[in-house]
C-alpha cells in the first residue's frame, strides 16, 4: 500500500514539473513579447516630440519591423501551448495583447486615418480571430487595445496643437466620436472593458475642449478637410 501511494504521489509531482516547466516557457516568451511591445510604443512616442508630426511615417515603417519580431513570438508562444487550453494561461499574455492591439491600431490610424477592424489587428500581431482556429486575438483584447488608442489619440490632439497642426484634432474628434458612439452600440457586461470605456467619454470632452479652443481663438480651418492623418502638418 505504502509503495502504491508513493507511485500516485510521484506521478502528481512529475505532472506538477512538467506545468511548472510550461508556465515558465510561456513567461520567457512572453517577456520577449512585452519587450517588443516597449520598443514599439518607444517608437510611437516620437510622434509626441517636437516635429514628431512629420516624422510619422518614419515611425510607422521601424513600428512594422518590430511587430514582424512580435509575429515570431506569438508563433512560438502558440506551438507551446497545448491544444484547447488558451484559456488556461491567457493571463500569461492578456496585457500584453491588449497593448499590442493598442499599438497596432495606432499604427493604422496614424497611416490611414482609418479604424483597424480585429481581422487587421490580428493579422499585423500574427494571430488568429476565431477561437477553433488556434492562438486568437480575443474580441475583449481588441476591443481594450482601442480604448487605449482613445487616450493616446487624445494626447496627440493636444500636442498636434502645440506643434502648429490644426486640422489633425478635427480628424482625431470625428474619429474618436465615431469610435464612442460605436462603442455605445455594445452592451458591455465586462467590468474592465465596461470601466475602461467611461475613460473614453473623458476622452471625448478633452479633444471637443481642442477642438472648442481652436475656434475661440480663430485657428480652426474654414473647412474640414479629409487628411490622412499620415500626411504633413498643413501648418509647420
Amino acid at each position: 500500500m505504502a509503495n502504491s501511494i508513493t507511485e500516485i504521489f510521484s506521478s502528481y509531482q512529475e505532472y506538477l514539473n512538467n506545468e511548472q516547466d510550461l508556465r515558465d516557457e510561456i513567461r520567457n516568451i512572453v517577456k520577449d513579447i512585452e519587450q517588443h511591445a516597449r520598443e514599439i510604443l518607444t517608437i510611437l512616442q516620437a510622434i509626441h516630440q517636437e516635429g514628431g508630426i512629420r516624422e510619422i511615417p518614419k515611425c510607422c515603417e521601424a513600428a512594422r519591423k518590430q511587430f514582424n519580431e512580435v509575429q515570431l513570438a506569438f508563433t512560438r508562444l502558440g506551438n507551446a501551448i497545448p491544444a484547447e487550453q488558451y484559456y488556461r494561461f491567457n493571463d500569461h499574455w492578456r496585457y500584453a495583447v491588449q497593448r499590442l492591439a493598442f499599438l497596432a491600431a495606432l499604427t493604422i490610424y496614424l497611416e490611414t486615418g482609418d479604424l483597424a477592424t480585429r481581422e487587421t489587428v490580428a493579422e499585423i500581431l500574427g494571430l488568429k480571430t476565431r477561437r477553433d482556429a488556434g492562438f486568437h486575438l480575443d474580441l475583449e483584447d481588441y476591443l481594450m487595445g482601442l480604448l487605449q488608442l482613445s487616450s493616446e489619440l487624445s494626447r496627440l490632439a493636444v500636442n498636434s496643437v502645440t506643434m502648429g497642426d490644426y486640422v489633425r484634432p478635427l480628424q482625431i474628434s470625428r474619429f474618436i466620436a465615431e469610435l464612442s458612439a460605436g462603442f455605445r452600440l455594445l452592451n458591455l457586461k465586462n467590468d474592465s472593458l465596461r470601466k475602461r470605456f467611461d475613460v473614453l467619454k473623458y476622452d471625448v470632452k478633452k479633444i471637443e475642449e481642442v477642438v472648442y479652443d481652436l475656434s475661440i481663438r480663430g485657428l480652426k480651418p474654414p473647412e474640414d478637410p479629409e487628411i490622412k492623418c499620415s500626411e504633413s502638418a498643413t501648418t509647420d
